[in-house]
């Protein structure tokens, strides 16, 4: 099953502000990762969150977090966001259980 890969406005302002190489790399990582198994967790690259009910899912690409969820055959992303800014953005946006 193809997903369709959607982005809030505020994750095409994170994308857009992202050096080109980064840029690149989520882009890849989006596609490769997102567009047929967006649930498929891994140690690595796809992580559940636990403990808030949005967003559903992080992926990593290298030094960048993407947080998403996942309705139907749609992928919406939420945020791109740097490591070092990752979990201070989730206590800021992430909705707890």
């Amino acid at each position: 099953m193809k997903f369709e890969i959607l982005l809030a406005p505020e994750a095409v302002e994170d994308l857009r502000s992202l050096r080109a190489n980064l840029r690149a790399e989520v882009r890849e990582a989006m596609e490769d990762h997102l567009r047929y198994e967006p649930r498929k967790e891994s140690k690595s690259r796809i992580k559940r969150l636990r403990g808030v009910s949005r967003p559903q899912y992080r992926l990593r690409a290298g030094e960048v977090r993407v947080f998403y969820e996942v309705g139907g055959d749609v992928v919406e992303v939420l945020a791109i966001v740097a490591k070092s800014e990752a979990a201070t953005w989730l206590a800021r946006y992430g909705n707890r259980e």
